[in-house]
């Protein structure tokens, strides 16, 4: 499949890129020879691959979901300005 001067130009438009008229013949080429790359991959048969999420066959090493740290709310509000009821207080903003 081959694109033309048009679909480059809408191609361009899209990605927000500026060509000037000279880039057009060699960016039409490069376009086509990738789009005719991708279909001739498109034609291999894959119907027997198993899809994988990792080209290596490893399990994901996972840490232990426990608690390392705890927030002490109080010391931190010992900072703060203002604090009601372990809230802080800050000045109202919308009418």
């Amino acid at each position: 499949m081959s694109l033309d001067k048009d679909q480059v130009q809408h191609i361009a438009m899209l990605a927000r890129l500026k060509l000037a008229d000279d880039e057009f013949a060699e960016t039409v080429d490069k376009l086509s020879r990738i789009v005719d790359f991708v279909d001739q991959l498109s034609q291999a048969d894959t119907g027997d691959v198993v899809p994988m999420a990792h080209p290596l066959n490893q399990a994901q090493r996972l840490r232990a979901d426990a608690v390392t740290e705890t927030v002490d709310r109080d010391h931190f509000q010992e900072n703060a300005p203002s604090v009601e009821g372990g809230f802080y207080l800050v000045p109202k903003v919308i009418e």
